[in-house]
C-alpha cells in the first residue's frame, strides 16, 4: 500500500491544512475575460468570472503576472513587482478581486517570478548606467567576455528560449562592454541571488502582497535563483539548447536556493500566525527526479511544488504507474502533498497531446484528457487545472506566424514549442469572435480564436451535460464530498494489461482503462462518475470511471450562467 501523509474522513478534511488537497484553478489573466473590450483580459474579468469558478468547485486561484511589465514575455518579464499593469486594471480593482473571491471561499495566489526582471526594471536600468564592477551591477550576472577584446561570451551557457544566455552592453561611454546573463530572453536579466539587496527587496514585494490578503504564491522558476558562483562552462551544452527544461546543473537546483524557501516559509507563517489563515507557496520546480523534487516541499521549505511527470507521461498504463508511485513514495513521504498538474500556459493542450483528432478536439484525444482529468482528481494530494481544459479546449495549432507572440518563435524562428496556441482567450458565448470575452463585440482579442472555438464556448458547455464542464463540475463536487478522495491512501488492484485500478479508502475505487477496447469493470454496478458511457460490468477504451458505496455530503449543484459583467473604469494605456 502507498499512504499519503494525512488520514483519512471528513472530519479531517475540515481542519487539515486548505492546500493539502485543494483544486486551485490557473487563471492566463490576458486571456480570461477582457471587461473592457481592448481585447486583452484584466482584474476586472476575472472578477466577473469568479461565479462561474464557484460553480465549477475550484477551491483557489492562480493569477498570471499582472504587474508592470513590458510583456516582452506577457509579465514574466515584471519591471515593478509592487502594482498592476494599467492594462490589467489597478490596485483597487485587485483589491475588490480579492474581497469577493474571499466571500465566495476562493483563495488567491498570485504568481512572482524572482529568477529574473525585466530590463526596463530601475535595478537594471541603474545597472547599465554603472560601470564595470559597480554596485549596481552587483545585483546581476555581469561579467567581462572572453577572447581577443571580449568578443566571446563569459561561458557556453544557452537560454531556456533559444540562443545564448548572454548579451552584451554597450559601456555609458559607448564602447562595446560586459556581458549579462539571462536564461530566458535577453529582455529578462536573472537576478544575483548572492547579493543581500535581492533578498530583502523579494522580502518586502512578498509582504507587499500579503498585506493585501492573498493567500500565497506560485514561485516562477522555483530551482534557478542561483548560479554557480565561478560561472564555468556547461558540461553538455549541446543538451543545454535541446531542450526546454532546466538541465545545466550550474545553472539550476543549486544548493543555496532551499535557504530561501525556508526563509520564505517563516515569511508566510508569520502571516498565519497573525490570523489563522494558511498561506501557501507552491514552487515550478522542473529538476531530474522526484527524489530531488522531495528536497523542496521538506517540512520547513516550499509547501507544494508541481509534479510535472503526470503531464509528461505517455499515455501508457505502466507509465502512468509508476509516475504515481514515485510521487507518492518521494514526495508524500516528506509530510507535503502531490500537486498534480495535466497542463498549463506553457503545455500544448491536453485534448491535443494526447490525440490524434484534429483542432476540433473529437475522438480520441477528447476520452483520452476527460479519463486523464478523473484520474487526476481522483489521486491523493492536490490538482491543479488550466483555464480551458474545463472546456475539453485543443491546442490552437494554426495561428499564422505574423501573429505570434511567444519570444520562443522571435528567438528561434521555429514553430516548435511556442506556447501561443494554449492561450488564445477563452470562448465565453455566441457563434463568432470575440465570443463573449470582450465587451465589444467589434473587439479584437489579442490572439485570434478560430470559428471552431464556438463548439467550446462556456454556455454551449453549461447547457450539455455530457461536456467536459459538467464532467470536471462533478468530479471536483464529488471530490469535495467524498471523504475518501484529496488526501488519504492508494491501493493499487489486480488489473488487466493497459488498464489501472486502484480503492481509495474504503469503498471507493477507481480505474483507467489506458486501451482502446473494453475491459470488465473492476465494481459491480453502474459507476459514480464516468469519463464517457460506461454499462455496467464494463469499462470501454480511453475511459475512466469511479465507483462507490459511501454516502454523499455534498451533492452537485445546477449549473450557473456565464458571468455577468461589472462596469470597471476603461484601462489607460501606457
Amino acid at each position: 500500500m502507498l499512504t499519503a501523509t494525512a488520514g483519512d474522513g471528513l472530519s479531517h478534511r475540515l481542519t487539515r491544512p486548505w492546500w493539502r488537497d485543494a483544486v486551485i484553478y490557473q487563471v492566463y489573466v490576458r486571456s480570461f475575460l477582457d471587461s473592457t473590450g481592448d481585447g486583452i483580459g484584466d482584474l476586472a474579468g476575472v472578477r466577473s468570472g469568479l461565479p462561474y469558478l464557484k460553480k465549477l468547485g475550484v477551491d483557489g486561484i492562480w493569477l498570471s503576472p499582472f504587474y508592470p511589465s513590458p510583456q516582452h514575455d506577457h509579465g514574466y518579464d515584471v519591471a515593478d513587482y509592487r502594482d498592476v499593469d494599467p492594462v490589467y486594471g489597478d490596485l483597487d480593482e485587485f483589491a475588490l478581486l480579492v474581497a469577493d473571491a474571499h466571500r465566495l471561499g476562493i483563495r488567491v495566489l498570485l504568481d512572482i517570478v524572482p529568477n529574473h526582471c525585466s530590463a526596463e526594471h530601475p535595478w537594471f536600468r541603474e545597472a547599465l548606467a554603472d560601470r564595470p564592477g559597480g554596485a549596481a551591477r552587483a545585483r546581476f550576472h555581469f561579467a567581462d567576455g572572453r577572447g581577443p577584446g571580449g568578443d566571446l561570451p563569459p561561458n557556453n551557457w544557452h537560454a531556456m528560449f533559444g540562443g545564448p544566455a548572454w548579451s552584451r552592453v554597450t559601456e555609458p561611454d559607448g564602447t562595446p562592454g560586459q556581458w549579462y546573463l539571462h536564461m530566458f530572453t535577453p529582455e529578462q536579466p536573472d537576478l544575483n541571488w548572492r547579493h543581500p539587496e535581492v533578498g530583502a527587496y523579494f522580502d518586502e514585494v512578498l509582504r507587499f502582497w500579503l498585506d493585501r490578503g492573498v493567500d500565497g504564491f506560485r514561485i516562477d522558476v522555483a530551482a534557478g535563483l542561483f548560479k554557480h558562483p565561478d560561472l564555468p562552462d556547461s558540461p553538455d551544452p549541446e543538451a543545454d539548447a535541446r531542450t526546454r527544461d532546466s538541465v545545466n546543473p550550474l545553472a539550476w537546483n543549486q544548493p543555496e536556493v532551499h535557504g530561501v524557501w525556508r526563509h520564505w516559509r517563516k515569511v508566510c507563517e508569520e502571516y498565519t500566525a497573525r490570523d489563522g489563515r494558511e498561506r501557501l507557496l507552491v514552487g515550478e520546480v522542473s529538476v531530474p527526479t522526484a527524489r530531488e523534487h522531495a528536497r523542496y516541499v521538506r517540512p520547513d521549505e516550499l509547501h507544494q511544488a508541481f509534479f510535472f511527470d503526470l503531464l509528461g507521461a505517455p499515455w501508457d498504463a505502466a507509465a502512468f504507474r509508476a509516475v504515481i508511485d514515485e510521487a507518492l513514495r518521494d514526495i508524500a513521504g516528506t509530510g507535503s502533498s502531490v500537486t498534480w498538474v495535466l497542463n498549463n500556459h506553457d503545455q500544448v493542450r491536453t485534448v491535443t497531446r494526447y490525440g490524434e483528432s484534429g483542432t476540433e478536439g473529437t475522438g480520441l484525444g477528447a476520452a483520452r484528457a476527460r479519463a486523464a482529468a478523473l484520474l487526476m482528481l481522483s489521486l491523493p494530494g492536490a490538482a491543479y487545472i488550466y483555464q480551458g481544459e474545463e472546456l475539453g479546449l485543443p491546442e490552437v495549432v494554426d495561428l499564422p506566424d505574423e501573429v505570434l507572440t511567444d519570444p520562443i518563435f522571435r528567438r528561434t524562428g521555429s514553430r516548435a514549442r511556442v506556447r501561443d496556441g494554449c492561450r488564445v482567450p477563452l470562448p465565453w458565448s455566441g457563434h463568432a469572435s470575440p465570443f463573449g470575452f470582450s465587451a465589444g463585440e467589434r473587439a479584437r482579442p489579442w490572439l485570434p480564436q478560430p470559428g471552431w472555438f464556438a463548439e467550446h464556448a462556456t454556455d454551449r458547455a453549461l447547457a450539455d451535460t455530457r461536456s467536459f464542464w459538467h464532467l470536471y463540475r462533478e468530479g471536483l463536487h464529488l471530490r469535495r464530498g467524498l471523504p475518501q478522495l484529496g488526501e488519504g491512501t492508494l491501493r493499487w488492484l489486480e488489473a488487466p494489461p493497459g488498464v489501472l485500478a486502484f480503492e481509495r479508502g474504503e469503498g471507493l475505487i477507481c480505474a483507467v482503462n489506458f486501451g482502446t477496447e473494453p475491459v470488465p469493470a473492476p465494481a459491480a454496478g453502474a459507476p459514480l462518475l464516468a469519463s464517457g458511457p460506461c454499462p455496467p460490468g464494463e469499462l470501454p477504451g480511453s475511459t475512466a470511471a469511479w465507483w462507490t458505496t459511501a454516502t454523499l455530503t455534498d451533492r452537485p449543484t445546477e449549473p450557473t450562467e456565464p458571468p455577468n459583467r461589472p462596469n470597471p473604469p476603461r484601462k489607460v494605456r501606457t
